[in-house]
C-alpha cells in the first residue's frame, strides 16, 4: 500500500492499494474511490471490540475496502487539522477518542480501560480510549497540529483535558485537580487536567473539537 496525504489543514489520506489490499475505516470515512474497490460493513474483531468501539465514541461497525487489482481510495476526516501516520509495527499506541481514521488490514483495534474512575470522569477521554497494535500503518485525525514530546521512566507532563491526540502504550494516564477555587470558576482551564507520565511518547493535539464547537456556535445561532 502507497499512500500520499495532500490538503494543507483540511487534508486528505489518498492510498493506492494492490489487488487483494484491503483498508479499515469508520463509517462515513471515505470520500472516493476506485469501481474496482468493494466494501463490506461488519463488526471487526468480534461483539466484545465492537462494543468497546462504540462506548470510545468510535462506530460500532466499520467498513472494510478490499480492491479487486490496483485502485485507489481517499479518506477525509470530519473536522480541520492534519492526518498522523503511525507505524504500529514499531510503537503500540492509545489514542483519544474520536481519532481514527483508517488503516490497514492488519492493524488490530482494541479497548484502552481507564483503570482510575477519576480519570474516566473528570479526564476528558472517557472511560475507554482506543488501542493500536499488531502490524502496519493506521492513520489518525488530528484537530489542529502535532506537538510530540519523549517521556522518560517516571517523566510527567500536564495537559489541558481534550489536547490528548495519542500516546505510547507504555504511558500512565492520570487526573490533577487544578488548585484554587478561583482558578477553577474563573481561569477557563476547567476543574481538572490530564497528567501522562512516562516512559514513551505523547503527542498533543493543538486543537480541540469542544473549542472548535465553541468558536462556531455564535455564527450557528446568527445564521440559523
Amino acid at each position: 500500500m502507497q499512500y500520499r496525504i495532500e490538503g494543507d489543514n483540511l487534508p486528505v489520506l489518498i492510498c493506492q492499494l494492490e489487488g487483494g489490499e484491503k483498508m479499515i475505516t469508520e463509517k462515513g470515512g471515505m470520500a472516493w474511490m476506485s469501481p474496482n474497490i468493494s466494501m463490506e460493513t461488519m463488526a471487526t474483531g468480534g461483539l466484545k471490540k465492537a462494543l468497546g468501539r462504540a462506548i470510545s465514541n468510535e462506530s460500532m461497525f466499520q467498513n472494510i475496502y478490499t480492491a479487486n487489482g490496483a485502485g485507489e481510495i481517499a479518506f477525509t476526516p470530519c473536522l480541520p487539522g492534519s492526518i498522523k501516520v503511525i507505524d504500529v509495527s514499531s510503537e503500540n499506541i492509545v489514542a483519544g477518542k474520536g481519532s481514527f481514521l483508517a488503516s490497514e488490514a492488519s492493524v488490530e483495534l482494541s479497548i484502552f480501560f481507564q483503570k482510575k474512575i477519576a480519570t474516566g470522569i473528570f479526564g476528558g477521554e472517557g472511560f475507554i480510549m482506543q488501542k493500536m497494535s499488531g502490524t502496519g500503518k493506521a492513520f489518525l485525525a488530528i484537530s489542529g497540529s502535532t506537538i510530540e514530546y519523549e517521556l522518560a521512566e517516571g517523566q510527567q507532563i500536564v495537559i489541558s483535558s481534550g489536547q490528548l491526540a495519542y500516546m505510547s502504550g507504555t504511558c500512565g494516564i492520570d487526573v490533577v485537580s487544578v488548585k484554587g477555587m478561583k482558578n477553577k470558576l474563573l481561569g477557563g482551564e476547567g476543574f481538572f487536567n490530564l497528567v501522562i507520565t512516562g516512559p514513551g511518547k505523547v503527542v498533543m493535539q493543538t486543537l480541540t473539537p469542544q473549542d472548535l464547537a465553541m468558536e462556531v456556535a455564535p455564527y450557528v445561532v446568527m445564521t440559523g
